[in-house]
């Protein structure tokens, strides 16, 4: 393809358009621990390394406005047009001087991940007041034996991590749901708690808001918190909510939910609305299915992609990467949809729920790996072939290249001696290496190893072999393995978010240092930012 040259925005004009009402895909393409240790308030991170397999997913609508923050060279932002107009992107423009033009302009600078949801949470928590409750008053509690529950509102892969003693997993889009069959006596208190802050006060909240008569609270700090009082978590524990709907005692939490939702103006809508708006061109629409996992896996709506409810109010921008969008949510009994629309509609977004919509739509399994895999093979356009460790060792001898696309971090454990640790972006630093040359790619999976053989190939290289095998099938094929804790160096493993990295694993300067954080987002924001949420005063 020819070079490409990008439309530039100055900082003032992007500043301008995040607030002017319109849509607008602002997406950070450099990798995640660039992103995360400082970005803007809005932005979705889309690593390039990772920018056609999560593109289409979050940017659906190919003329949307869009804006690219890259490297301070901008490098990586012409390879990223590049790589959208192969999409079918038409409508890009590059901040320009990246992040120091914008920072130079004395707009502030975030370091973190999901933003929004954040400093949404902190607001909220002041708006509502929260109850609270500290972790020696929580243990004291449970010492005690006192008439008590403790529900962990995030996902079940995270409590099997670290748990508050006694906890049980519902992650917070599901208590809506649940809490009925969980809590049936009205004198239990019930504390909820997450990893830090924010899961803690709204799934707390989310239970106030529907007017639950126990006693609700929030565990402050949640588990980090816990920690720092130096108070034991458990590890590896399973009890989690019931998997079954109760079909029979839905109209009580269906009525409740849908009246929380209407007090923050949600619209309900039906299938013609929602092929209605699907056939906008001028508008983008995100179908959201907030059931669990097991459920999505049993089939969903044509189109929807999983977004469990806590978690799409949590971090919304890792499943939507277009603000001013409208967001439709779906669910399969009419309770959880409607009340997770509730906080996304305080969150600022155009939210609605398609009332009946797997009575009125034939359900079809989906997948994101199926959406993405044809878009691309359509832009890749580059053979690959796929190779085993055990036929890895003659290619080497006759002088294959060995690139490991294995995030740093895993490289720095173990990885093939002859292996050297690279990362799409920073691959044109070893462009001597491929002239001509056979090269073989060691990767996660293959989606992320094909598309960065489209660098690849164009840096001269002859064949392109793909290896998505096992560290444990290396010592099949007498390969040696070695560990290097200190290579790659900090300051290359861009992939990599150092900031308060270790707050789980025994830091606790890192875990204080990620609370700080949180709680200091409300200094932050600007007045802009502020007023774009919805929350009641």
């Amino acid at each position: 393809m020819k070079n490409i040259s990008p439309s530039y925005v100055e900082p003032k004009i992007l500043k301008q358009w995040l607030h002017d009402g319109n849509e607008l895909a602002l997406l950070d393409v450099r990798e995640h621990g660039q992103y995360g240790e400082e970005h803007l308030f809005y932005v979705v991170s889309v690593p390039y390394s990772r920018l056609e397999i999560e593109v289409k997913r979050l940017v659906p609508r190919k003329t949307v406005r869009m804006v690219l923050i890259g490297d301070d060279d901008g490098h990586i932002s012409l390879k990223a047009i590049k790589r959208l107009t192969a999409l079918g992107y038409t409508n890009m423009y590059v901040l320009k001087g990246g992040m120091p033009s914008w920072k130079s302009e004395g707009y502030e600078v975030f370091a973190g991940v999901n933003l929004p949801s954040k400093a949404f949470g902190e607001l909220a928590e002041h708006a509502f007041d929260t109850p609270r409750i500290s972790a020696q008053e929580l243990n004291k509690k449970i010492k005690n034996k006192e008439n008590l529950i403790v529900l962990d509102g995030r996902p079940f892969s995270e409590f099997k991590k670290m748990s508050i003693p006694t906890a049980m997993c519902c992650p917070n889009g599901e208590l809506p749901l649940r809490i009925d069959d969980i809590v049936t006596d009205p004198e239990t208190t019930i504390v909820i708690n997450c990893a830090g802050r924010t899961r803690s006060i709204i799934g707390a909240q989310t239970l106030i808001n529907l007017g639950i008569r126990n006693e609700v609270l929030a565990l402050e700090n949640g588990t980090q918190g816990w920690y720092l009082e130096d108070l034991k978590l458990e590890h590896g524990q399973t009890q989690r909510h019931p998997l079954n709907i109760k079909h029979d005692a839905l109209e009580h939490r269906q009525r409740r939910a849908r009246e929380l939702a209407e007090k923050h103006n949600v619209k309900f809508v039906n299938r013609s609305t929602v092929q209605q708006w699907q056939n906008d061109e001028q508008r983008s629409v995100f179908i959201c299915d907030v059931r669990t996992p097991e459920e999505y896996a049993q089939g969903s709506v044509q189109g929807a992609q999983l977004c469990p409810g806590g978690q799409l109010v949590q971090a919304t921008d890792q499943y939507v990467g277009i603000k001013g969008a409208r967001l439709v949510l779906v669910d399969s009994e009419g309770v959880r949809a409607p009340a997770m629309a509730s906080w996304l509609a305080m969150l600022g977004w155009d939210v609605a729920v398609w009332e009946k919509a797997f009575e009125t739509t034939d359900a079809k399994p989906t997948t994101p790996q199926e959406q993405h895999a044809e878009d691309i093979k359509q832009a890749t356009g580059v053979q690959t072939l796929q190779i085993s460790v055990q036929e890895m060792p003659a290619l080497l001898r006759e002088g294959a290249v060995l690139i490991d696309l294995r995030p740093s971090m895993q490289y720095r454990k173990s990885h093939i001696k002859s292996a050297i640790w690279s990362i799409r972006p920073k691959l044109v630093e070893l462009s001597s290496k491929f002239q001509t040359q056979t090269v073989i790619l060691i990767a996660e999976d293959r989606e992320l190893a094909q598309i960065a053989a489209i660098d690849i190939k164009e840096l001269g290289a002859d064949k392109i072999f793909i290896n998505t095998q096992e560290e444990k099938n290396w010592s099949m094929a007498a390969l040696e393995i070695e560990t290097t804790p200190q290579n790659p160096r900090d300051d290359k493993c861009i992939d990599y978010l150092f900031f308060v990295h270790d707050r789980h694993d025994g830091n606790k300067a890192a875990a204080r240092q990620y609370l700080a954080w949180e709680i200091n987002l409300l200094a932050q924001i600007d007045d802009q930012e502020r007023a774009a949420f919805r929350l009641p005063h």
